[in-house]
């Protein structure tokens, strides 16, 4: 005769006490990961880290045989590029025994170095006026950068302030190593004032610069939003991106879609690609893009953490959106027609429709099968309108280099700071966006020789 139990007794109690093992397990999955999280991050010296090193990770530097790569190597300069030649003439003896050396040949070397010594010009400016009206005229260099004279005569010449905005706002060295790196690599001494002045002067200068920009991404059929975190004199602000495919303009404000309004219009009729972000829902003219990759992140993250026998529905959604990824990259291929296309999309529809229609037992897959239901319409856009990116990876890529930035010095110390941040960062991206050189766009726009953008007008 089996010994009486509860279990024996009641069905119940045994369903339950296999419940309560199962959610005793699930917390201490879960514990152990919000462990990990917390030790991470207070972790702020390492912010890039990827977690444990491989244990078979492939061996540094070049692969032997096929794999090796392209060979490369510096190439000589063009003869005419030479500014110094210098001759390395034999010793006199044999090092190694003394006796008589003569010469066989010649060889050439060469060596590129950085100038270590400034260039100072002095521009003797002719001033005089006119006999018809008496107004004061004065003449203009090429090279100069600005009209004042007087106290204000001696100045930065504009690859040296172009090379400050460089450094500053691209690389992201503060305005005191800035002006650290001018002195000890060039000899060229100057105030951490000095340097914001500089920087703020060029904003200025390229005010027209960012207003067209701005122009150009409210034309463009396809906009990429962000956001991330900022800091304007120690309060804390929101650094947005919009990213169009001929250029992009960086915005510095509050959290919430006034930013984006501003730049776009409430009436933009184009294309955004972002996250979900629930502000981007009053573009209400927009046709729209979710992110895939935000959703996939999502889907794993519930994995991470799914009971047993909880996994199903986030890894459906994961495949379905990985199955919409793939017929994305078969019609691009022309493995697949426009019908089929079509087809194949209508079949994916269906398909997640029914994974998101029945309740969910576990709340956060309820969230996100809301959250899929209410943007349904959002999730394939990029397979009905040709060229349309299903993932925001445009703006995270632009967001990369400030959130470093940010890191470093914290963010600006003035609304005008910021302004000039917005400024540079859209100037400093779009002349990325075209392979042209940033820095020498404003150096020559700061001699009123601007290099034209191709832009559409």
């Amino acid at each position: 005769m089996a010994p009486f139990s509860a279990d024996n007794r009641c069905p119940e109690c045994a369903r339950l006490r296999r419940r309560v093992a199962e959610l005793e397990a699930q917390v201490e999955k879960l514990t152990r990961l919000l462990e990990q999280l917390q030790r991470g991050a207070k972790r702020q010296a390492a912010p890039f880290s990827r977690g444990q090193p491989k244990s078979d990770p492939k061996p540094p530097g070049r692969k032997p045989g096929a794999a090796y790569g392209t060979p490369a190597h510096r190439p000589p300069p063009a003869p005419e590029q030479i500014d110094e030649v210098h001759e390395a003439a034999l010793p006199e003896a044999c090092p190694d025994c003394g006796g008589r050396v003569v010469e066989d040949r010649v060889e050439g070397q060469f060596q590129t170095e950085i100038p270590r010594r400034p260039i100072y010009r002095r521009f003797d400016v002719h001033v005089g006026h006119c006999m018809q009206c008496g107004t004061r005229v004065q003449g203009r260099h090429p090279l100069q950068t600005s009209n004042a004279l007087g106290a204000a005569a001696s100045q930065l010449g504009p690859d040296a302030q172009a090379a400050l905005v460089e450094l500053n706002k691209h690389l992201g060295l503060s305005h005191g190593k800035s002006v650290s790196c001018l002195e000890r690599l060039f000899g060229i001494r100057l105030t951490r004032g000095g340097s914001a002045q500089v920087v703020e002067r060029a904003a200025r200068r390229l005010q027209p610069i960012y207003q067209q920009l701005c122009h150009t991404v409210r034309r463009a059929r396809q906009v990429v939003p962000d956001e991330t975190g900022w800091r304007i004199g120690g309060r804390s602000a929101w650094l947005h991106v919009l990213v169009a495919r001929r250029a992009t303009v960086y915005a510095i404000g509050d959290r919430s879609s006034a930013v984006a309004m501003s730049i776009l219009g409430a009436e933009y009729s184009g294309v955004l690609v972002h996250d979900g972000w629930a502000p981007y829902d009053q573009f209400q003219q927009a046709r729209h893009q979710q992110c895939l990759q935000h959703l996939r992140r999502r889907c794993a993250e519930l994995l991470e953490v799914a009971a047993r026998g909880a996994a199903h529905f986030p890894h459906q959604v994961a495949e379905s959106l990985r199955a919409a990824l793939a017929l994305r990259d078969r019609y691009a291929a022309s493995q697949i027609s426009r019908h089929g296309l079509a087809l194949a999309r209508g079949h994916l529809a269906r398909r997640l429709s029914r994974l998101l229609w029945p309740p969910k037992r576990q709340a956060a897959h309820e969230r996100l099968a809301a959250h899929l239901w209410k943007h349904f319409h959002e999730l394939f856009t990029f397979l009905t309108v040709p060229g349309v990116d299903a993932t925001n990876w445009r703006a995270e890529h632009a967001l990369r280099f400030a959130v470093v930035n940010r890191k470093v010095w914290g963010g600006n110390r003035t609304p005008s700071g910021g302004e000039a941040q917005a400024i540079l960062l859209s100037v400093w991206r779009t002349c990325w966006q075209h392979g042209q050189s940033a820095l020498d766009f404003l150096s020559h726009l700061l001699r009123d020789l601007a290099i034209a953008l191709p832009l559409p007008p």
